[in-house]
């Protein structure tokens, strides 16, 4: 009861800033293709809600640093929190301003009809790897930690043997539907949606990564109440339920 209650306040309040700010503004964002799935079926919302529209740009986490480091300026930048901390320090991002979207645990994936590897415990995934032929990954975060798992498992020179590494922004499940990496793995968000593949699950609790996602609005914008709105639209207990249909959790 108490919690029902919470929720209403909460999405009162969120009605209230939307119907404050100026209507008919255009909302720049810049925002990891983690939270794309999600993000399509949140973002008309807010227009409809709040009367402005949302400009997106999908990015991988390489070419984000790249853009927000040449100097472009979007309103709202959403990205992996340990990026956009980076990008507060730099004086990029507004100070203050970040707030904590989605989380995201990273999924295994094979080819649509391919055996499934059955693992449950880190052991098992390591077997798994040393016996898949490929092994696919990208180049953000998820990748980032995969690298990292694969040498505090003593694996790393047979993976990199066999290694698929996507370039920037381009889904691992690209390689695995065409049969370049007979596993893969990526944020769960971006493999459950993929027709040709399988999604097998997230990795085992013991060695598996959780990242946030996060929101921080341009220390440049133009329209930093029109962004706040967003975030806050963005960030309710209310969207809980879409969050999770498309594999990631309130941050």
């Amino acid at each position: 009861m108490k919690f029902n209650i919470k929720m209403k306040l909460v999405a009162a309040a969120c009605g209230l800033l939307l119907s404050s700010i100026a209507q008919g503004a255009e909302v720049k964002v810049l925002a990891s293709n983690a939270i794309k799935e999600a993000a399509l079926e949140l973002f008309p919302q807010f227009e409809k809600a709040s009367g402005n529209k949302v400009v997106v740009t999908w990015s991988g986490t390489v070419d984000i640093k790249k853009k927000i480091a040449a100097g472009e300026v979007f309103d709202l930048v959403i990205v992996a929190s340990p990026e956009l901390d980076t990008f507060a320090k730099d004086g990029k991002i507004a100070a203050g301003s970040k707030v904590d979207l989605v989380r995201s645990s990273i999924g295994v994936a094979v080819k649509a009809g391919a055996p499934k590897p059955d693992f449950k415990s880190g052991d098992d995934l390591k077997k798994t790897l040393l016996a898949a032929k490929s092994v696919g990954y990208s180049t953000g975060p998820s990748g980032v930690y995969l690298v990292s798992l694969f040498e505090k498992m003593g694996i790393a020179d047979q993976i990199k043997a066999k290694a698929k590494i996507t370039t920037p922004g381009v889904p691992v499940a690209s390689l695995i539907r065409s049969g370049e990496a007979e596993i893969g793995f990526q944020q769960v968000s971006e493999l459950i949606h993929e027709t040709g593949i399988d999604f097998i699950g997230a990795l085992p609790n013991d060695v598996q990564k959780i990242t946030t996602f996060s929101g921080g609005i341009h220390s440049a914008s133009k329209e930093q109440a029109a962004a706040k709105a967003l975030q806050t639209f963005l960030a309710a207990p209310a969207r809980a339920d879409t969050l999770k249909k498309h594999g990631l959790s309130p941050g």
